[in-house]
């Protein structure tokens, strides 16, 4: 079974243990509730207490007591098994990031700019991270006027960029 990223801790709050996520899902809700089981580099973490704070979730964890112990858990991925029922189904304009990972990114021409290495969740809007050989990563937005197609069966985004874009 696949694994997603649903959320990264991004620092700890108070000094009993609660931590501060940064939400990676587009259902909050159904992915940060007592009792859910995070996949994390080290094992599990199970939410005992989840309390939403300025749009992000702070969360208690099992065995996680103490400013320090959450302290350590700083920039920890929160990972859920994935399986085929979450996925969107065939005609739906949403992808997860599983399914955009590794595509090739070329231009209208057929050009190459490299490869999708992760998705950046922002508030706005998600952005590809591209991956181009002997070059700094491409930040390109994940919105209708820089992408023109999306064709998983032969593995690639088509984009339209504005000049300059893939200089900064």
């Amino acid at each position: 079974m696949e694994q997603v990223v649903v959320g990264r801790i991004v620092r700890p709050h108070g000094v009993r243990g609660e931590v501060v996520v940064d939400v990676r899902t587009d259902e909050p809700e159904q992915r940060f509730r007592p009792g859910t089981e995070y996949r994390t580099r080290d094992g599990v973490l199970r939410a005992e207490t989840v309390r939403w704070h300025q749009g992000r979730p702070m969360l208690t964890l099992e065995g996680v007591r103490g400013r320090e112990a959450a302290e350590a858990l700083r920039g920890v991925d929160l990972m859920v098994d994935l399986s085929l029922s979450d996925l969107p189904g065939p005609g739906d304009d949403e992808y997860h990031d599983t399914e955009l990972i590794g595509l090739r990114v070329v231009d209208g021409d057929g050009v190459e700019i490299g490869t999708v290495s992760r998705i950046d969740h922002g508030p706005a809007h998600e952005t590809l991270v591209v991956r181009r050989p002997g070059e700094h990563p491409a930040l390109i937005p994940f919105v209708g006027e820089m992408i023109d197609d999306i064709d998983l069966d032969a593995d690639t985004i088509v984009v339209e960029l504005p000049p300059g874009l893939l200089e900064l």
